[in-house]
């Protein structure tokens, strides 16, 4: 999955500056994409993850 989709999935789910982990593995499973494609994307894009209570996201 490129970039480009997950900008337009998190610009469809409002997701701007930070996202929650529970609502970040959601995103992942729905759109069939790794839960670290969707971390690398937030960091990349300086977007916090918030509430992570497994250590998956930095």
């Amino acid at each position: 999955m490129n970039k480009q989709k997950i900008a337009e999935i998190f610009k469809e789910a409002g997701i701007e500056n930070e996202i929650k982990c529970p609502q970040a593995f959601a995103i992942a499973q729905k759109h069939k994409i790794s839960k670290k494609a969707v971390g690398d994307y937030c960091n990349s894009h300086n977007i916090k993850i918030r509430a992570c209570q497994l250590g998956c996201f930095r």
